[in-house]
């Protein structure tokens, strides 16, 4: 095992720049300096030996002169220094020095001082030579009855590393430990004698759990842990245990300790499947998200509910605690609030749906009334939008929610009004009963919407299912007291004249005298002050928007004018009202098109506008069947279309999440009976603590790993040249935020290198961790060298450096042999993720950052591309598989994914195929990249275009 290998139990900061002393220096430092020099000196041995320095002419020197001092700061030095020191010859015999080393330690395990027994047992875990322990096996015994329980639990804790690699020295351990933690009061001297017990005499720890199995309640926290990580493991091992424990499981659900709760209720889950069990393990578990100030904790815990929910029998006990999973709701942060209404909406059923539209419909409310907080919009959506689930699986429901979103049709949050308006759209499409009751409520928030989006999508509802003579005569009331007085054009002529006239159309107020700050007197009437904001105030919303210059809104308007025209038209027989009618909506479609061309509005009309607007007064003129068809009822039909595409979108995916969840057990598969299963068969599920710690190392088995394309040989990088004095080739491991960098150091020379020293650094947003510390390689010796790197964001970073060393007896200068660069491959921290149209659209306008890749590939096949780029940039594609199948000769794609550090990255494939070049011409395009941060937009660009050049396989 390599030094960089070794176990280090004690990390030391060293100043960079301070000059190494030399060893004659530290010897008169030591032998005839006072206290304080003598501990800057050892300080310094310390540091040299560290770094690899061999100082044996020093051990004898700190024996005689340092190790009989009383100072507790150089007794806590002394004890690293004996930690690091070579204690054996090259044979590998104990120095004889040792022996007075051991006295002295001997001494210091009967110190009248808890602080330094305590020290000494502590520092004595970490030795590896038994003749050293077992001459101090005496004293160590007898600290076990000291009276501070710091010395009595570093006893234990000595004592049981030394039986775990010395059993020899202390064989009666075990038994030991049984008796000390049948008396012990102290619950971390408990706890400690308790973990020794689970891992070298599991039947110990058994029984004495036994003895007092009714009053765990009433143990330390730390002590309830180790009591249920032993259940577990008994249980884990040996099934018929179960009924044993699970009573001891259960009573420690109420334990007052978090931690304890958590644990508790991990491993009731996986004791037992019963549904009383899984429901006091979800209480639990909830319970904790509410009183749990850490939103950290609480995404955690939910995620455990999550994966309870997974299980397909454990699901309908889950829906019976639909509403104590929606208390967490009360938590402001916007995390938590969307993961907890996702499992609820999972959760929905029958029986709750009402409950839980009730407390949704409370949570909307709410959100109005509080003071505007930057996720409360947010909020907001997401309430909306499971509302909208809720109502769309449960028909019945859409008649409660209805009336109270639509007052949210007037918010100012666009983003959430337009969420409403989509409800409201597909609930009016298909719930025939609720129509007359959408459009009342419409018309009754119609004047009070303030965004033009809302409006527009607000005027097509309005047009399309306003089916009654009354209803279209409210409609087009409503439409006229939007627009305000016309014609347009010359009533604000009038306006702005009579604004420059003011004498003539309004008297001026009686005039005030005010002082200013600076004590001088000024006048104020109340014409000037009240007339703009009057102004303001007098403008209706429509008429606002067109002289604002957003003519799309009157397109719109002309479209529904239309299609109630039409519609009026069929419903009144009286020739004279017809006509009456048609000639108002006319003239509301005249009138725009005058103020379009006229100077007032902000911006001018647009052709397409005028265009529309134009057919729209050509159909009314001419009223043809074929017109009347179009408008009324291939509109309505389209939307049904896209409607029906959706639903039968959202079903497959359910159905691929059921079949997903469903096991399936194949007619000759074997059934395992417990009670007639041997014990080394019961291992069908991992052991959750292992898994855990190997998570937290970063040495988690993946699946892939089986694939030999996979495998570690494609991440290793070569460093140097075969023909350099020294090769170096690195293993490049990424565990999530940390790059680990296992290099490979030769000596392909014939002499010994000293000081051999990896000097690393880094381009991007990596930053390494620690320097690598100095290595001695013999003639053509090796050794591997660790270094950790950590990474912050997404983006491709790059570790250069070189290697240099000191050849032994040679006076040249250092030698230095350069690296070549590591590239780090940003696809280790993107993963593939989805989101809804509009927050694509969202996103795509607020991300600054874009890199535009133009397409230069051999692939001539515009979907194997789509498959390629998706393949090689981790990405999901968001649009349908409906929209992208046929043939028409170019493709447009939305494609979509998010870094482990959560920032999003999103792109468009927009590529066809040159026809009139032949069937073998390759596919041209470009691709847009879009990110919130310059480096994630870079780098996937250059991931593109490394990729697109391969063939497709």
């Amino acid at each position: 095992m390599t030094a960089a290998e070794n176990v280090c139990y004690t990390l030391i900061n060293v100043p960079m720049d301070s000059e190494p002393p030399s060893e004659i220096s530290l010897k008169n430092d030591l032998e005839k300096g006072d206290v304080k020099s003598k501990t800057e000196a050892l300080k310094k041995v310390i540091i040299m030996i560290l770094n690899g320095e061999k100082l044996p002419g020093l051990l004898m020197t700190i024996i005689r002169f340092v190790l009989p001092l009383q100072d507790h700061t150089i007794k806590k030095l002394l004890l690293v220094f004996w930690e690091i020191v070579p204690k054996t010859t090259p044979d590998g015999r104990l120095l004889h020095e040792m022996i007075l080393v051991c006295d002295a330690y001997r001494k210091d395990l009967q110190h009248p001082n808890e602080f330094i027994r305590g020290s000494t047992l502590r520092f004595l875990c970490k030795l590896k030579e038994a003749e050293l322990l077992e001459p101090l096996m005496p004293a160590i015994r007898a600290c076990l009855e000291h009276r501070h329980s710091y010395v009595r639990r570093n006893a234990v804790l000595a004592i049981y590393t030394i039986y775990r690699n010395f059993e020899h020295l202390i064989p009666d351990a075990p038994e030991l430990i049984h008796d000390f933690l049948v008396n012990e009061k102290d619950a971390s001297c408990k706890r400690n004698a308790f973990m020794m017990l689970i891992h070298a005499d599991q039947d110990r720890a058994l029984d004495y759990l036994s003895t007092c199995i009714d009053q765990v309640q009433t143990f330390g926290d730390i002590l309830q842990l180790v009591i249920v990580e032993l259940i577990y493991k008994v249980c884990h091992a040996n099934p018929s245990e179960r009924a044993r424990f699970i009573r001891c499981i259960y009573n420690l659900l109420q334990s007052s300790s978090p931690a304890v709760k958590y644990e508790a209720a991990g491993t009731l889950v996986t004791l037992s499947s019963a549904p009383t069990a899984i429901k006091a393990a979800a209480q639990c578990y909830i319970d904790l998200i509410i009183k749990e100030s850490d939103n950290n904790v609480k995404l955690i815990v939910l995620d455990r509910l999550i994966e309870l929910k997974e299980h397909p029998a454990h699901e309908r006990v889950l829906q019976d605690l639909v509403m104590d999973i929606l208390r967490v709701l009360s938590t402001p942060d916007l995390e938590v609030r969307k993961k907890t209404l996702q499992l609820a909406l999972d959760l929905v059923s029958s029986r709750n749906v009402e409950e839980l539209v009730i407390v949704l419909k409370k949570e909307v409310i709410k959100t109005n009334n509080v003071s505007e907080h930057e996720d409360t919009d947010k909020y907001r959506q997401l309430l909306v939008r499971t509302l909208h689930s809720c109502s769309v699986r449960f028909p019945d429901m859409a008649a409660n929610v209805i009336p109270v979103l639509m007052e949210f049709l007037s918010d100012n949050n666009e983003a959430a009004a337009a969420d409403v308006l989509e409800f409201v759209r597909e609930a009016i499409q298909r719930f025939d009963n609720l129509r007359m009751l959408i459009v009342e409520k419409m018309l009754e928030v119609f004047h009070a919407i303030k965004s033009v989006k809302i409006y527009r999508g607000a005027l097509w509802i309005l047009g399309e299912y306003c089916s009654t003579k009354e209803d279209i005569q409210s409609v087009m009331t409503e439409v006229r007291r939007s627009l305000g007085e016309i014609p347009i054009v010359e009533s604000e002529i009038k306006k702005e004249a009579g604004e420059l006239k003011p004498e003539e159309e309004i008297s001026v107020g009686p005039v005030q005298k005010l002082v200013t700050e600076m004590g001088t007197y000024a006048t104020q009437s109340a014409l000037s002050s009240s007339r703009p904001t009057k102004k303001e105030e007098e403008r209706p919303p429509l008429r606002g928007f067109l002289l604002d210059g957003d003519f799309f809104v009157a397109a719109s308007l002309a479209t529904t004018l239309t299609k109630i025209a039409l519609r009026y038209v069929a419903l009144v027989q009286e020739k004279k009202k017809q006509n009456s009618f048609v000639a108002e909506a006319m003239l509301l479609m005249a009138t725009i098109l005058h103020l379009g061309k006229s100077s007032l509005p902000k911006k001018p009309i647009t052709d397409d506008d005028v265009d529309r607007i134009s057919l729209c007064l050509k159909v009314l003129s001419e009223c043809s069947p074929l017109m009347n068809d179009i408008f009324n009822k291939e509109c309505r039909q389209s939307l049904s279309h896209m409607l029906s595409a959706k639903l039968e979108e959202e079903k497959l995916s359910q159905k691929k999440e059921s079949e997903k969840r469903n096991v399936t057990v194949q007619p000759d598969d074997p059934i395992s009976f417990m009670q007639l299963t041997a014990k080394n068969e019961m291992n069908c599920k991992e052991d959750q603590f292992q898994l855990s710690l190997l998570a937290a190392m970063g040495n988690t088995q993946r699946k892939e790993a089986a694939d030999p394309l996979a495998s570690k040989l494609n991440k290793v990088t070569q460093l140097t040249g075969f023909s350099d004095p020294v090769y170096a080739e690195a293993y490049v491991h990424v565990n999530q935020y940390d790059i680990v960098l296992d290099v490979l150091v030769v000596n392909q020379t014939s002499d010994t290198l000293q000081n051999c020293t990896l000097e690393l650094a880094t381009l991007g947003d990596l930053k390494l961790v620690e320097k690598p510390s100095p290595l001695t390689l013999a003639p053509h010796d090796f050794a591997n060298i660790k270094a950790n790197v950590k990474v912050a964001s997404t983006e491709n970073g790059i570790i250069f450096g070189n290697i240099v060393y000191d050849v032994s007896g040679a006076a040249s200068d250092r030698n230095c042999v350069v690296l070549s660069d590591i590239h780090i491959d940003i696809m280790d921290y993107i993963q593939p993720a989805t989101c809804t149209d509009a927050e694509f659209r969202q996103m795509w306008a607020e991300f600054e950052w874009e890199n535009k890749v133009t397409v230069n590939t051999n692939i001539i096949d515009l979907n194997d591309y789509l498959q390629h780029i998706l393949k090689s940039t981790n990405m999901k594609c968001l649009t349908p598989e409906k929209a992208l199948s046929g043939y028409c000769g170019f493709m447009a794609a939305n494609l979509y994914a998010r870094s482990i550090f959560g920032e999003d990255a999103l792109a468009n494939v927009s590529i066809e195929k040159p026809i009139q070049q032949g069937p073998e011409a390759p596919v041209t395009g470009h691709i847009r990249i879009r990110a919130k941060s310059q480096g994630m937009a870079l780098s996937l660009g250059d991931k593109i275009n490394l990729s697109q050049k391969k063939t497709s396989i």
